[in-house]
């Protein structure tokens, strides 16, 4: 099998390395870079578990590899925190009890941060239909649209106030 050497910016660092053609980009995450906030659940795209966001979209990194994430930007769960402080998405989670076992959260924050950047007032709905592939293994969506909606909140209370014309 053929070697291809990639370089990424992950969580905004330049990354790099050799890998295998039919190498899986979460398997270099996980493995290469020793990132693993990054879950494997299924290996089929099914859970979402693996999701995380490429060129700012979110992406099922068990379906893309590693030699297509070259030249691109990755961000991963160890990326949301910024100065030490936990991303309203995060705090989101811990406060409205969004956690559950945990499994799914790294995917569902994720998915949730690329749905926050394109729509900041999301509706139940639009919530629900934006983490629509990622799946809860403990079946609690309630909490985890409720963590969403929290971060929704604080995300727009730290926008500055929009000049009126």
């Amino acid at each position: 099998m053929s070697k291809h050497t990639i370089t990424l910016t992950v969580n905004g660092e330049s990354r790099g390395g050799e890998v295998e053609s039919r190498l899986l980009l979460v398997h270099f995450i996980r493995e290469q870079l020793s990132l693993t906030g990054t879950h494997i659940g299924c290996d089929t795209t099914s859970c979402g578990a693996c999701t995380v966001l490429l060129d700012g979209r979110p992406i099922k990194s068990c379906t893309i590899f590693a030699v297509q994430a070259d030249g691109h930007s990755v961000e991963t769960i160890e990326g949301v925190a910024q100065g030490g402080d936990l991303h309203p998405l995060q705090a989101g989670f811990w406060e409205q009890h969004g956690l559950q076992c945990g499994f799914c959260t790294p995917g569902m924050i994720m998915t949730a941060k690329a749905l926050l950047a394109s729509n900041p007032n999301p509706s139940e709905d639009e919530i629900r239909h934006g983490i629509a592939g990622n799946l809860c293994r403990c079946t609690g969506y309630v909490k985890i649209v409720e963590a969403i909606q929290y971060a929704a909140a604080k995300l727009r209370e730290q926008q500055p106030e929009e000049v009126a014309a």
